[in-house]
């Protein structure tokens, strides 16, 4: 009784395995559909089960030969048997086998579409097979594709959990480099490199130090995320003013501009995020946005509420931390005045407002502690009446405000000045703990003086003598001309005692350095082309330079705060133009431009006419046109160029003679 309750017992349970594993597994629609792949030729298309999930025979192969036949067909009936059965491990049987099969020229191509949106459910089965990978180790190109496309899916996994995230590309960027040889290998290898770098970069100064990708060759995979990238890219430029501009306002109008691109970036990729490369671009676009925002945070109180103080002078030295460029100058000044330990006498000698005086005033700066420097303007002697007696006046003035040491009496001075001044010199040098340096600037003055009878021929010989009498003393001359013009008896032999010192243009980026940062805290900038066109209208010439600076601002603060008008607060190509171009403008730089013009007139002829001719030429003339247009023969046309090459006013280029300067040029033309 026992034993049939026992059996009993067993059959029930038997059958109720086997009524579940019917239920579970339908094994009736599994037997159905062996039935009809047997009656059904294999070149026919086969019925499918839709309920069963038991293997079915033949079935992965057939899918497999689907794929190998044409791929896009096949992926489409691949869908078809995932959307309508249950049969996910044929699918993944298939899908491996045509992969594994295909060249490596599709690989990359295939496996793409198969990340794709029509094939999204396929993902998991990825996955599954993938988890292998733990320990990477690539035995084909087919396996190290694959493991790289799915590392992408799995950021969309992490999504928000940054350090996965990061990891994942990391992982991709190995795969990718295995396959780089293969059909778009290269173009993934850089493409998740770039991507990785970029979601890398949080913060402002490690977004403008982004390097700008090499994109492949055409034909590329992922053009679309390329294209996203582009926005990416130009946000790099906008982060770049932002770290690196002076101008507060400057730095807004760029962080604005970035801002606007990231909301842009994300509108038009909101429809693809199905693609995981197109997601991480908009992880990276989150991130730079938050950076973005905590830099605005920091800007929100930079506005201009008031007029702008204006920091160009035009005329005056300039000093201080506006004193910009001119290393070389001061360089050699350093070298004979503070290295050697033994003061040399100077002359500094160049185009008119070329910047000596600002040479003089700020080199005081750089002397050591013992040097003393007494600077001393000779056109503030007006016509001299008293002559050199009242010279010498103005000189110890000077020198008595600069070493605490009284002057003499003018009296002294008017009556006997060469003995009454070489006196006073002595007990400077007696007080003197380290040195003095006279520096006499405008001193083409001299010249006038002597030459209008004011103050007596020797007084050169009386400075030479001067200039030899100690090592504790130098003089530092200042003036329009160059040694080889001071031909005369009482010039020459002097400057055989000095070391002359060629005062030429400013270079460009000294100019670019005076104009965008003419001091602490100025809120206006400039566009590299608006920087670069100041520089071609005045090729470096000071004076110019901070004419054109100083209108500039004037215009802004005219145009805002008097006509109460909004405007961008970045100079540009056209506002430079509008500013040349304005009828005072060339009257407001007078001063400079009828300098040039009479000292043209001045020694060799011909400087002035040579200048008409010149004028209308932008790109120059050849010296046979000028010979011809001026009708002066070969030396005296010559003489006259090389007057005004040294003068910095004409240049020879490939054999055409042109007008340094083009505001100068366009001056000219006006006359």
């Amino acid at each position: 009784m026992d034993i049939i309750v026992i059996g009993l017992i067993i059959h029930f349970f038997i059958a109720f395995f086997i009524a579940n594993d019917l239920a579970r597994y339908r094994l009736d629609d599994w037997l159905i559909n062996i039935l009809l792949s047997q009656l059904i030729p294999s070149r026919k298309n086969r019925l499918v089960a839709h309920i069963t999930s038991l293997r079915l025979p033949y079935f992965s192969s057939q899918l497999t030969n689907w794929l190998l036949h044409d791929w896009e067909s096949g992926l489409y009936n691949i869908n078809q048997v995932l959307a309508y059965s249950l049969q996910l491990f044929a699918v993944t049987e298939a899908i491996n086998r045509a992969l594994a099969q295909t060249p490596p020229e599709q690989l990359l191509l295939r496996l793409s579409q198969l990340s794709s949106e029509h094939l999204e459910e396929l993902r998991y089965t990825w996955e599954g097979n993938l988890e292998s990978y733990s320990s990477i180790r690539f035995d084909t190109q087919y396996h190290a594709a694959l493991y790289g496309f799915w590392k992408l899916h799995k950021i969309n996994d992490y999504w928000g959990e940054e350090y996965r995230e990061k990891g994942c590309l990391q992982e991709a960027i190995k795969a990718f480099y295995e396959v780089r040889y293969c059909l778009y290998g290269e173009e993934m290898f850089t493409l998740t490199q770039t991507l990785a770098a970029f979601l890398d970069a949080d913060e402002l100064v490690t977004i403008a130090m982004l390097q700008s990708p090499t994109i492949p060759p055409a034909p590329l995979l992922r053009h679309t995320t390329w294209e996203a990238l582009d926005y990416l890219v130009s946000i790099i430029q906008d982060a770049r003013t932002i770290q690196r501009s002076a101008s507060p306002v400057s730095r807004s109008f760029a962080l604005n501009q970035a801002l606007q691109k990231l909301k842009t970036l994300s509108e038009k990729t909101n429809s693809l995020l199905q693609y995981p490369d197109i997601r991480i671009v908009q992880l990276i676009a989150s991130s730079w946005e938050k950076s973005l925002l905590r830099v605005a945070e920091k800007l929100k109180e930079n506005s201009i509420t008031e007029h702008v103080r204006n920091p160009y002078i035009v005329g005056n030295p300039v000093e201080g931390k506006r004193f910009v460029g001119r290393e070389d100058v001061m360089r050699q000044l350093e070298e004979l005045w503070i290295i050697d330990h033994q003061l040399q006498s100077v002359v500094l000698y160049g185009h008119r407002r070329m910047g000596k005086t600002s040479i003089l005033v700020n080199v005081a700066n750089r002397l050591e502690s013992q040097i003393q420097l007494a600077y001393v303007n000779l056109l503030r002697l007006g016509d001299s009446p008293q002559g050199v007696g009242e010279v010498l006046m103005a000189i110890s003035d000077e020198i008595s405000q600069a070493v605490k040491l009284p002057p003499p009496a003018d009296a002294d001075l008017l009556n006997l000045p060469y003995r009454t001044f070489e006196r006073y010199l002595k007990q400077v040098e007696a007080k003197l703990e380290g040195g003095l340096i006279i520096a006499l600037d405008e001193f083409e003055k001299i010249e006038d003086l002597i030459e209008a009878k004011k103050i007596p021929v020797d007084f050169m010989g009386f400075l030479r003598g001067l200039v030899q009498m100690s090592s504790k003393i130098a003089f530092a001359f200042a003036g329009l001309h160059t040694l080889e013009e001071m031909t005369t008896d009482y010039f020459q032999p002097f400057f055989a005692s000095v070391i002359p010192i060629h005062v030429g243009f400013q270079e460009r980026a000294a100019t670019r350095q005076i104009l965008a940062n003419p001091g602490d805290d100025f809120p206006l900038d400039y566009t590299l082309e608006a920087l670069d066109e100041i520089y071609a209208l005045t090729h470096g010439q000071p004076y110019l330079v901070q004419l054109l600076g100083f209108q500039l601002v004037r215009r802004y603060n005219n145009f805002v705060f008097e006509q109460g008008r909004p405007r961008d607060s970045v100079f540009t190509v056209e506002d430079v133009e509008v500013v040349i171009n304005e009828p005072g403008f060339f009257k407001q730089g007078r001063y400079y431009f009828t300098g040039v013009w009479g000292q043209a007139a001045r020694s060799v002829e011909g400087q002035q006419a040579i200048l008409r001719v010149l004028a209308p030429h932008t790109e120059g003339l050849s010296l046979d046109a000028l010979a011809q247009s001026t009708n002066m023969n070969n030396a005296d046309l010559q003489e006259a160029l090389n007057t005004l090459k040294r003068h910095d006013v004409v240049e020879e280029t490939q054999g055409s003679w042109r007008i340094i300067v083009e505001l100068f040029r366009r001056w000219v033309l006006q006359q």
